[in-house]
């Protein structure tokens, strides 16, 4: 006999992976026992990766038989979407889970024998836990689970010198980038493990862990130690020594060793503070830019674009979502409301209050300009930043459009840009939605109706066919598509 692939709900999450994976494997388990067919077999002990690198998952049908024609479906908490799925001879993308997107490649070479592997670039941190290699064949199916124990191997412990205490001296170990928490310790020459005067394992702000061990070494005490922080998993460590000089204990002048030590620690810790504070203001402007553009994203609108006002050089699509330059100027109505001679188009939509946020696809194009306008601008001649807010791009320079204008250092080019009025507040924002940044806020008084601008400009290599496109809000991790 056979049995129905069972379903699992769409709200499963990986915070709830634990109940989530009982519930499948007891499923999978009671439909096994009607399917006599095959049985799945993966590795009986965890599979485990560092970040930043690959691992494989591998996983076979006994007996041997050929998968070509079978489903392969790899999935963690919930059946659909899909870590990775092959079916009807071929990799399937279409329900593929966004965090797994581009980073995942079905090894096939021994498909005809029943063993297929799961290959997973640039490992993340939220790939750690179980995976379920799933086979299907016509009504006939079996799947096993594998285990992924994700590493983050560290950077080389630095030791530095940090003045007396107990009457010794005082040296401190660090190092950065671990996962799991990992383990420290001091060792003396002959390996044996020494007390330390302190120890801190804290979480960072990539989720990595960092190590800090202190110990402090006496002129009875031997002199050379060595500093290691080793990962559990997989039992891997790193080492660093240091030697401490018989200065550094005086029976005469103990000033001399203070200024040593202080000359010392200087050397060490005003560099290593400098990029400390670097780091963290870099990270929390960042994580506070992210959360600005997320509340942002509440107050979500749906943006048309409004015909009347566009250039007669200026397409638009039917659901008036795109706009374009096109190659003739179109025989168009000369009202009032039209912008005429500069190619561009308002939305259909006015805000004389409130927060209103919308998202605008760029693509790759190297000319666009986008942001609000008074309703009350004039549409015929040139424009003028006076009763403006807007952004423009033109080739590879991205600047706001004040008075003088102002560049915008960019790191990450956007694909996706989306725009925030606060009209209350006299902000209008701009952030980029391929990395969550903020680009750019205009802060001003609004008074009367305000609209959403729009200039499609040109593309890269200077056609005109591709167009800027207003699309749907929010944008999950990976993006929504644009229609």
């Amino acid at each position: 006999m056979t049995g129905k692939v069972p379903s699992f709900s769409p709200g499963s999450t990986v915070s709830s992976a634990l109940p989530g994976y009982v519930a499948l494997c007891l499923a999978l388990q009671v439909h096994r026992l009607e399917s006599a067919q095959f049985t799945v077999t993966g590795p009986d002990h965890p599979v485990t990766a560092s970040v930043g690198g690959e691992a494989v998952l591998p996983c076979h049908l006994s007996p041997r038989m050929s998968a070509e024609n079978m489903e392969v479906r790899w999935f963690r908490s919930q059946f659909s979407p899909s870590v990775h799925l092959y079916r009807d001879g071929q990799d399937q993308y279409g329900e593929q889970m966004p965090e797994y997107r581009e980073r995942t490649e079905l090894l096939k070479d021994n498909i005809t024998n029943g063993r297929v592997s799961l290959r997973i670039r640039n490992i993340r941190l939220s790939d750690d836990g179980p995976y379920v290699c799933f086979f299907q064949s016509g009504d006939s199916y079996e799947n096993a689970v594998l285990e992924l124990q994700v590493e983050g191997l560290g950077s080389a412990p630095v030791i530095s010198v940090e003045g007396h205490q107990d009457g010794g001296i005082r040296v401190v170990c660090r190092s950065a980038g671990w996962y799991p928490e990992p383990k420290a310790q001091w060792r003396d020459l002959q390996g044996q493990i020494l007390p330390s005067a302190s120890e801190k394992i804290s979480p960072e702000a990539n989720g990595l862990f960092q190590a800090e061990i202190a110990i402090v070494l006496t002129e009875e005490s031997n002199q050379k130690v060595s500093c290691s922080v080793r990962t559990p998993r997989l039992n891997q460590e790193r080492e660093s020594a240091i030697s401490i000089a018989e200065l550094f204990f005086p029976r005469v002048s103990p000033w001399m060793v203070a200024l040593g030590v202080i000359l010392a620690l200087l050397a060490v810790l005003i560099p290593l503070a400098s990029y400390c504070f670097w780091r963290q203001h870099r990270a929390k402007d960042k994580l506070q830019a992210e959360l600005r553009w997320r509340r942002a994203q509440i107050y979500s609108v749906d943006v048309t674009l409004d015909p009347d006002t566009a250039n007669p050089w200026l397409v638009l699509s039917e659901d008036r979502k795109r706009v374009r330059l096109r190659d003739r100027r179109q025989d168009l109505p000369d009202n009032p409301e039209r912008f005429d001679p500069f190619p561009c188009v308002l939305g259909a939509e006015g805000f004389a209050g409130g927060r209103h946020y919308w998202e605008v696809e760029v693509g790759d194009k190297t000319e666009w300009d986008l942001g609000v306008c008074r309703e009350s601008v004039s549409r015929k001649g040139e424009l003028t930043h006076k009763d403006y807010w807007r952004l423009k791009l033109r080739d590879v320079e991205y600047s706001a459009c004040t008075s003088p204008t102002t560049p915008l250092p960019v790191s990450v080019r956007p694909s996706r840009v989306g725009i925030f009025l606060d009209y209350e507040a006299g902000e209008v924002s701009f952030y980029n939605v391929t990395d969550r940044s903020h680009l750019f806020t205009f802060i001003g008084t609004f008074s009367g109706k305000l609209r959403p601008y729009f200039y499609p400009g040109l593309n890269a290599g200077g056609t005109n066919a591709a167009p800027l496109i207003i699309c749907p809000v929010p944008a999950q991790d990976g993006g929504n598509l644009c229609p």
